[in-house]
């Protein structure tokens, strides 16, 4: 049986994973799209923070848009309309088209996650991991388990491409496990290994 072979063929049997950084733009949708194109279907993508902040003309001026309302096309126009040549050599023009062809818009992640229950969730900041983990704690669940884990991934277009493999790769090892409760420490040791990261775990419920 070949590695592709080995991921369950049932669809119903497949884990659902998040992936989930700030805004929803870059870091989760690189590995959102990594996923996808590995056939890792049963995926969605958040940001965590209160709004989507994407660079601006300045380091101190953001542009930012609301969670839920702008479209991953609303911003592409608008930063057009701002400078587009500005922005298409920064890569962001390129960013949000890959983003469109993905979904409609930047979801957050704590306006869904009483929506879907998943088996992972993978983070890409600390401060993210941490924001999904107080979010699943307030629920004051003991249900269905879900991982919740962080590779710390800078903010940065080369970063979250570089990532993005890292991050399918964790979910391919967590796929083929048959109880990640009881294998995760072996899993966590093994990646370290092979990828030189550690990333940090925690154990929440829906």
């Amino acid at each position: 049986m070949g590695e592709k072979d080995a991921i369950n063929d049932d669809d119903d049997e497949k884990k659902s994973y998040a992936m989930v950084c700030a805004a929803n733009m870059n870091r989760s949708m690189a590995a959102h799209c990594a996923l996808l194109e590995k056939g890792l279907l049963n995926v969605s993508s958040f940001g965590a923070g209160s709004s989507v902040k994407i660079p601006g003309s300045t380091k101190d001026d953001p542009n930012v848009y609301q969670f839920g309302k702008a479209t991953y096309a609303d911003i592409r126009k608008d930063l057009i309309r701002l400078d587009e040549n500005a922005y298409r050599q920064k890569g962001l023009i390129d960013m949000l088209e890959r983003n469109m062809r993905v979904k409609e818009k930047p979801e957050r992640w704590q306006d869904n996650s009483d929506e879907k229950e998943f088996d992972v969730v993978v983070c890409f900041e600390e401060r993210v991991f941490d924001l999904v983990l107080a979010d699943m704690r307030e629920k004051n669940a003991k249900g269905t388990p879900c991982l919740v884990i962080n590779l710390d991934v800078r903010d940065s277009h080369e970063d979250a491409v570089n990532a993005a493999p890292m991050a399918l790769k964790l979910c391919e090892m967590i796929e083929k496990c048959e109880d990640w409760e009881c294998e995760i420490d072996e899993i966590i040791d093994q990646f370290e290994e092979e990828v030189g990261i550690k990333p940090l775990y925690s154990v929440c419920y829906y």
